[in-house]
């Protein structure tokens, strides 16, 4: 392939803009805090669903 093809343009622009997909600090700190967000919000459901669960045996007794 020769240097000046559009493909290799695209992937020039493409690197270019994304920073070899590489996170910066910034988006680092946010993947983990959003991350701890999710297991978070995964717990509150587990104890949620396990709730309506109790919830309907008492109320089917």
């Amino acid at each position: 392939m020769q240097g000046g093809t559009l493909g290799n343009w695209v992937q020039r622009a493409r690197a270019a803009r994304e920073g070899h997909g590489e996170l910066s600090k910034d988006d680092y700190e946010e993947l983990k805090r959003l991350r701890a967000e999710v297991a978070e919000l995964r717990m509150e459901r587990d104890v949620l669903k396990r709730s309506v669960v109790l919830w309907v045996k008492e109320a089917t007794k």
